[in-house]
């Protein structure tokens, strides 16, 4: 709890993955990959309750031998490849009421620290906002990105006046990094989205914002977490 207010934290963690098959509850240096969030998620200083939302009950027993609370089993309806990201958290507000703040925290970003998902909860409270997600900074730059047309000619994203600036002179771009998601659940509820002009930035490190979707991304974060 934070401000009076309390706080619902959701961990997604569905059976399938095209990209990367069992991934949620694939060992990663040493624990199952969901475990690392669990853990993370466990430790928070504000967050009343911590719940995993699956359908799967392999990932269920796993969650659960990690400390995870399941109140529920997700709908498969819910958990197929077409279903959209914010499902399961809609699903769990309405069979879980009266939390004020919701966070989403994806079983993908093994690296996000505790200190990471209270810093983002306080970043909410401290902007007034009613949305506050993680990013971090990137060395991909739109400045020199293009589209092709059909002809194969080359069209700019950026407007032709802001091409050709040095690097150094560019502004820093940052990207979303997956790892926390934060919003008032009212708020939520009528958006549809955490990513609103609203919505208000916290920034993490690079070496703590890796996102597992491919087995390379999932090899990389390995060996980072073991040679650390």
């Amino acid at each position: 709890m934070i401000n009076n207010k309390k706080i619902l934290a959701i961990i997604p963690a569905r059976g399938g993955s095209k990209g990367l098959p069992r991934k949620n509850i694939r060992e990663l240096a040493g624990k199952p990959l969901i475990a690392w969030t669990i853990e993370a998620g466990r430790k928070s200083k504000y967050i009343d309750r911590l719940i995993v939302s699956s359908e799967d009950f392999e990932i269920i027993e796993v969650a659960k031998k990690y400390g995870a609370e399941i109140p529920f089993v997700r709908p498969k309806h819910l958990a197929e490849d077409e279903s959209l990201g914010l499902d399961p958290v809609f699903h769990a507000l309405r069979e879980l009421p009266g939390y004020d703040i919701v966070v989403l925290l994806q079983p993908t970003s093994p690296l996000r620290l505790t200190e990471d998902i209270d810093a983002c909860i306080e970043q909410l409270i401290d902007s007034g906002g009613p949305a506050c997600v993680s990013m971090t900074e990137t060395e991909i730059l739109p400045y020199w990105m293009y589209t092709l047309q059909d002809s194969g000619l080359m069209k700019p994203i950026i407007t032709k006046k802001e091409i050709g600036i040095r690097r150094q002179d560019l502004p820093p771009v940052y990207i979303l990094n997956g790892a926390v998601y934060v919003a008032e659940t009212e708020w939520l509820s009528r958006a549809k989205s955490f990513i609103t002009e609203e919505t208000s930035a916290f920034i993490m490190p690079n070496n703590r914002s890796y996102d597992i979707d491919t087995e390379e991304d999932f090899l990389l974060c390995e060996w980072k977490m073991n040679k650390d």
